[in-house]
């Protein structure tokens, strides 16, 4: 049984990764990350860093993250509290979605 339910988006390599959540009586239990079950996601990188943000002010702006090759980076991101829109923009040049944006809210609940 997967514990991930992988969906497209509209851009090439740009996954939505939906945690599947076990519960019972005693509470759940949602895997984070698994790097097996995240190959199907395209996940091929040994993961290099973790990092947690708190952002205090709604509507605060975090900032466009890009690396060139070789240093390119695949990011998994959650929001854990609250809520957060989440947007990847394709920048690389001749992408048949060059310039296109998805956005999406992450929340704790989903």
């Amino acid at each position: 049984m997967s514990r991930f339910r992988i969906v497209d988006t509209p851009i090439e390599g740009l996954k939505i990764v939906e945690r599947v959540v076990l519960s019972d009586e005693r509470g759940f239990l949602s895997r984070m990350f698994c790097a097996d079950e995240l190959r199907a996601a395209g996940w091929s990188t040994a993961i290099a860093q973790v990092n947690h943000t708190l952002t205090r002010r709604p509507g605060a702006v975090r900032g466009l993250h890009f690396q060139f090759a070789p240093h390119a980076e695949t990011k998994l991101v959650n929001c854990v509290r609250g809520e957060v829109f989440d947007v990847a923009v394709d920048l690389r040049r001749g992408s048949p979605t060059f310039l296109q944006w998805f956005g999406l809210a992450l929340s704790a609940g989903n």
